[in-house]
């Protein structure tokens, strides 16, 4: 069911952002009378076709749909009767080719807008920016961060939920940047707390920065009852199933989940002895937590989650909403942050500052798809924003094959006073074929490495 909903989720992820970007392309090319001949959704062999218009343009769907085009008429690519030689895109002023060109990636940023300002406008559901215990040893715990704190502002910038948190600290940290939290505790004091995020790993930072700073939500004390064992480890290894209550831990008796957790994480690859009580039964199980690294130490893990009240989470959740001119403004700024962020991480892995371990392909994508569609409409929709403008940014980047590798031959037309030569496009699309078969190819990489090693 998992994988179906998976499948389902990327395919509609892929078909409505490859849909816009192209019909960017088209749009324009029809508003400055450019024929156009094909419009493609994917590469390859043609699964479906059908031709309309006056033009008679033949719309595809391809087999391999990691993309699509739009096919021009124009003389460098067959001949061109004289009477249509005017509707060729070869033909066009180039001014008008930059704009047919750039209407792909700012078609994609417009629908990140679009599908931001819904967001802010219909309501968000998100945590309230309140702090748990930090974990030990952590850059949080250091700043002096305790249980039930409220975070108000960061660097004086107000923080309504635990996402904006999340994302303003992320951004303070690729940048190495202080960051001065105001917060307020339970018995409404207000203070200031200090993170140095000057040694900050930028190694994995698409997972949560909060976490590896030592930041963690506060959640209600839940009871030691197992609500999920994760596929493959080491808790179903041994045995352990939702539903199973622990009771004891190597003979000594705990109440709350956050015992387990303390217990396990302090003991990596040493035997712990779990009491548990199923369906009125009492049984024990040995398990060897499996060790890992965070934050340059080295703790335990088993593979279990906690089954939790829904109805104990109510008071920890809010509602961001804004009003729809401010929701527009919202829209627009999340959006050029999270492309100056994406083109900032990508400088950062060019010059070695973050690892190209970072880079990831169709598989996590499909992953983070399949995960976002099970949260729901709102982060499903979130989710499509958020790799809509990862397309638009892609594809302005100065690579022949790309818009942006137009762009750039455009730009030295502009100043050359003629076109490029018919020699350095061919180089530059066989260059620009090769490194982005190494990207993909690295990329894919990554994915699998990802999927087998965790």
């Amino acid at each position: 069911m998992n994988f179906a909903i998976t499948l389902l989720a990327f395919i509609v992820a892929l078909g409505v952002l490859i849909v816009f970007h192209e019909f960017g392309h088209y749009l324009i090319a029809r508003f400055f009378g450019v024929k156009v001949l094909r419009f493609s959704i994917g590469f390859g062999r043609p699964l479906w076709r059908v031709r309309s218009g006056r033009d008679r343009t033949e719309w595809v769907i391809a087999a391999l749909p990691l993309g699509g085009y739009v096919k021009m008429l124009d003389e460098h690519e067959a001949p061109v009767a004289p009477e249509e030689a005017h509707r060729a895109f070869n033909r066009q002023r180039v001014w008008r080719r930059i704009a047919i060109v750039a209407a792909g990636p700012a078609a994609n940023f417009l629908l990140a807008i679009v599908f931001y300002w819904a967001l802010f406008v219909g309501g968000v559901q998100e945590a309230k920016p309140v702090v748990g215990t930090p974990d030990p040893g952590t850059v949080a715990e250091a700043s002096g961060f305790v249980r039930g704190e409220t975070i108000l502002k960061i660097n004086d910038e107000p923080m309504a939920s635990w996402q904006q948190v999340r994302w303003r600290l992320l951004q303070l940290a690729v940048e190495k940047q202080p960051a001065r939290l105001e917060v307020i505790d339970l018995k409404q004091r207000l203070t200031w707390r200090t993170l140095d995020l000057s040694s900050f790993d930028l190694e994995g930072f698409d997972s949560d920065p909060l976490a590896r700073l030592g930041l963690r939500l506060d959640l209600p004390d839940v009871a030691p009852v197992i609500g999920k064992v994760v596929p493959g480890s080491v808790a179903e290894a041994g045995g352990l199933r939702p539903g199973d209550r622990v009771v004891t831990i190597d003979g000594v008796q705990i109440r709350v989940w956050e015992d387990l957790v303390k217990v396990v994480r302090a003991r990596p690859g040493e035997i712990v002895k779990l009491g548990i009580v199923r369906d009125r039964d009492k049984i024990e199980i040995h398990l060897r937590p499996e060790a890992f690294q965070q934050n340059g130490s080295r703790f335990g893990r088993i593979g279990t989650l906690p089954r939790r009240d829904p109805d104990a989470m109510k008071d920890l959740v809010t509602t961001v909403r804004y009003a729809p001119a401010a929701a527009l403004g919202m829209a627009l700024e999340r959006t050029w942050e999270m492309s100056a962020f994406s083109l900032k991480m990508l400088g950062k892995m060019i010059i070695g500052q973050v690892s190209w371990k970072n880079l990831s392909g169709p598989v996590t994508i499909a992953d983070y798809a399949g995960q976002s569609a099970q949260l729901g409409i709102g982060a499903y929709v979130a989710f499509l924003a958020l790799i809509s403008i990862s397309l638009g940014v892609l594809n302005l980047l100065p690579i022949p094959l790309l818009d942006g590798g137009h762009l750039l031959y455009y730009a030295v037309e502009i100043f050359k006073g003629s076109p490029v030569s018919e020699r350095a496009m061919e180089l530059g699309q066989r260059l620009g074929l090769t490194l982005l078969l190494f990207l993909m190819a690295f990329a894919i990489f990554n994915d699998f490495n990802r999927l087998f090693a965790g």
